[in-house]
């Protein structure tokens, strides 16, 4: 027989042969971080170029009634603004994402107001 041996999910080793946590007891070493990892991870330079984008473009129009969702509020606005997005989005991680990033917005016409 060969095992092979995967690094995944051990942490307490017991050191017996059988059980949850079986195996030899090793000392651990943590793995260095590949550079696959930070794929999608938002950089200074594409974060400079959308703020700029945002300002110069705008909102879209749907953006917009995020927008006026956020402003007029009311008991379930929160639930009501998630599934408007959701149904232009497509997924539940993307419209609480939008719902977060237009409420941003909101603050920031707020602040500039005050």
């Amino acid at each position: 027989h060969h095992f092979t041996h995967h690094n995944t999910h051990k942490i307490m080793v017991t050191g017996l042969a059988k059980g949850k946590d079986a195996g030899h007891k090793v000392t651990k070493i943590a793995k260095t971080a590949r550079p696959s990892s930070r794929k999608g991870r938002l950089g200074k330079r594409v974060k400079l170029c959308r703020e700029i984008a945002r300002e110069v473009v705008g909102l879209s129009p749907y953006e917009r009634r995020i927008l006026d969702m956020i402003k007029t509020g009311g008991a379930s606005a929160e639930k009501r603004i998630y599934k408007f997005a959701k149904r232009r989005l497509g997924s539940h991680k993307r419209a609480i994402a939008k719902r977060e990033d237009i409420k941003e917005v909101n603050n920031q016409q707020r602040a500039k107001q005050a």
